[in-house]
């Protein structure tokens, strides 16, 4: 079959698409976004986690016919999606699934390339040569990240969570994270990350 659906702001096209596909197939095989990471193919790890219509799933458990004219951001566009967050509704943000749900609002904030307006990740695929969307920067000034594997779906679930709470407590972030396994860490750095993106996102109101 073929699945016609929106990737980080883009309008793309899956074609010869099988019944039992996974989202994450999709995104990582036929789009070339291999951020999302395929770790346990079982929904356990989070690792794969990416945004669907605004909520966070875990891709690997997404049929890939299930998001036929639906928008999906992956931890690559997450830039484009935190600058679409800033210049749409300053001061605030979307409330989960109300932007980028539909093929006229993506339009509205296609991805850009480095001659668009501000620096961007190049092309939205890779995530390198552009700016880092506040959540990216927070993992890395509070040196969050380790091996890295489980990084893009942390940021992801994190990214949503400051997006529906702009000062979540600790048990707030515990609780948003909760899906995402990380061998590598005590989480204590993940959680300083996000409390410094909510930090510094409370500067910027």
């Amino acid at each position: 079959m073929r699945v016609n659906f929106t990737v980080n702001g883009r309008k793309q096209e899956a074609d010869d698409v099988w019944e039992g596909e996974s989202l994450l197939y999709v995104l990582r095989e036929r789009m070339g976004l291999p951020g999302s990471k395929n770790a346990c193919e079982q929904g356990e790890c989070g690792s794969c986690t990416v945004r669907l219509d605004g909520v966070p799933v875990c891709s690997c458990l997404v049929a890939a016919g299930q998001v036929e004219g639906r928008e999906v951001v992956t931890v690559e566009g997450l830039a484009d999606y935190a600058a679409h967050r800033t210049d749409a509704h300053p001061g605030g943000g979307c409330a989960s699934g109300a932007c980028g749900t539909s093929i006229d609002a993506a339009k509205r904030w296609t991805a850009h390339g480095l001659d668009g307006e501000r620096p961007r990740a190049q092309d939205g695929q890779t995530g390198e040569a552009g700016a880092l969307s506040p959540i990216q920067q927070a993992f890395i000034d509070a040196g969050a990240v380790q091996c890295g594997f489980c990084t893009p779906g942390l940021l992801v679930a994190a990214d949503e969570l400051l997006e529906r709470n702009s000062e979540p407590s600790d048990a707030d972030i515990r609780e948003a994270l909760s899906g995402n396994l990380c061998r590598c860490t005590g989480y204590e750095k993940i959680l300083d990350a996000v409390r410094l993106a909510a930090a510094r996102q409370e500067e910027a109101v």
